[in-house]
């Protein structure tokens, strides 16, 4: 399976199987369009037709760039043959631990953000705090049943998690003190609205945490549109300068400032430039996702703006970096060279197996998009995992389980895209979100020609 584009004056072709992306001439890229379907001869005469007032194509140079296609197709890197898909089984017969937990540490809030899917960090149930306890248990879980992985992952969520700082604070000693006697290192990521940043909290963070998600839209008049106080007052002015001390402060480490994006920005760009000129370098923004009632909902519409956009965000992120001002869009890191192992490729985050969330009560869900649905409860940290069905339905979640995703040439960089998003979309996490999907695509296309063009820059270099 090949797949084939033209962008930023790129003829780009991607053989999906391998993995090899190709940058072709006019030439080469009609030819390779034909090839599978078109007999040798008709190719020829097709093309001699198209081209004739080009005197440099001619019956030899079609024919030598049939013959490189040929060259190319014998060395697996163009047409080449699915070799995955009996890789699926393996995957759903391997032993899963558990790698990573997404600690609720607050189901409680000091925003009151329109477009939250958490209804103000409560997920639709009652305002609650974890307990150290439960925190020290989910701790305990984790490395019980984690195998003989040795890097693990806990993630400060909420609602607010900085609401109970004091507890994740308790958390973090609490896995340091045992670590090196299980073997294991984590690794912490603190998510963050920065409502309640301060000198203490944002040292503690650049101490302990592998990484900081700061939660900002962009431009005042966006964020402050949908990301209000309590009093319904905009959160920009108290936010940024606090993000910026963070950000000055962090040094080398990794962080996010992560934004939304919906019906009233489709325009996002603005706000990534926004925040990339206030001096943020890592950045993300995200397509919103909620009922399509809601007025800020993306639209069908909305979509050649939003491909447009992202084409607009990678030619200036080139720009940019010419200039020596780069900054990182999540979306955009691609490494095609060294890219997941083919069962990350082929299974995604993991949810549901080696990814769980656990509640301030320490009830266990698939991830955080699920946490209030009782029909994805798993269990609790206490008694372990009990819904031992859902987790093998999620096991069987994969880019080739999904029947949408089998002529997809995206599935092994999306690996069949977000189980929650597709639940939520069609209630069923094994379907897919349709919208997202060309979301993905499009970012996917950006991020290669973008590898493209670096690549040529080192060429002339």
């Amino acid at each position: 399976m090949i797949h084939q584009y033209k962008l930023n004056g790129y003829n780009i072709v991607i053989d999906v199987y391998s993995g090899s992306v190709h940058s072709v001439d006019d030439l080469a890229y009609d030819v390779i369009s034909l090839y599978e379907n078109t007999p040798k001869p008709e190719i020829i005469k097709i093309l001699l037709n198209k081209f004739k007032n080009d005197k440099s194509v001619t019956y030899k140079e079609i024919e030598d760039v049939i013959n490189d296609i040929e060259e190319l197709k014998k060395n697996n890197q163009l047409f080449t043959q699915d070799t995955f898909s009996n890789k699926v089984n393996d995957l759903k017969n391997r032993d899963i631990s558990i790698k990573a937990l997404c600690l609720h540490v607050a189901h409680t809030c000091n925003l009151n953000c329109e477009y939250c899917f958490a209804s103000q960090g409560k997920y639709h149930g009652k305002r609650a705090l974890m307990s150290f306890e439960v925190g020290k248990k989910a701790i305990d879980f984790l490395i019980e049943n984690s195998g003989k992985r040795r890097n693990l992952e806990v993630d400060f969520f909420g609602g607010e998690p900085l609401l109970n700082f004091e507890v994740v604070k308790q958390i973090v000693l609490y896995a340091r003190n045992i670590e090196k006697k299980y073997n294991k290192n984590f690794r912490f990521t603190l998510t963050t609205n920065g409502i309640n940043l301060n000198d203490e909290i944002i040292n503690f963070a650049n101490k302990e945490m592998y990484n900081v998600v700061l939660s900002l839209d962009g431009r005042k008049e966006i964020h402050d549109n949908l990301r209000k106080t309590i009093n319904g007052n905009g959160s920009y002015d108290i936010i940024v300068p606090k993000f910026l001390d963070f950000a000055k402060k962090r040094g080398n480490k990794s962080y996010y400032v992560r934004g939304t994006f919906t019906h009233n920005n489709t325009d996002f760009t603005k706000d990534i430039f926004h925040m990339a000129d206030l001096g943020f370098t890592e950045l993300s923004m995200e397509p919103v996702v909620c009922s399509p009632s809601e007025e800020y909902a993306l639209t069908e519409k909305d979509l050649p703006i939003l491909y447009e956009q992202y084409e607009i965000l990678a030619k200036e992120m080139l720009k940019r970096e010419k200039e020596g001002k780069p900054f990182v869009f999540y979306h955009y890191m691609l490494d095609l060279q060294n890219g997941p192992c083919i069962y990350k490729r082929i299974s995604g985050c993991g949810s549901g197996t080696e990814y769980l969330a656990v509640t301030p009560w320490g009830e266990l869900f698939p991830c955080h998009q699920f946490v209030g649905d009782k029909k994805y409860s798993l269990g609790n940290v206490f008694d372990g995992v009990k819904n031992t069905k859902l987790v093998e339905k999620f096991r069987n979640c994969n880019a080739y389980s999904r029947k949408e995703c089998l002529s997809c040439w995206a599935k092994l960089y999306c690996s069949g895209g977000c189980a929650a998003n597709a639940y939520h979309a069609c209630g069923d996490i094994s379907g897919v979100y349709e919208y997202g999907c060309k979301l993905f695509k499009k970012r996917i296309e950006c991020a290669i020609m973008m590898q493209v063009e670096k690549q040529n820059m080192n060429s002339n270099n």
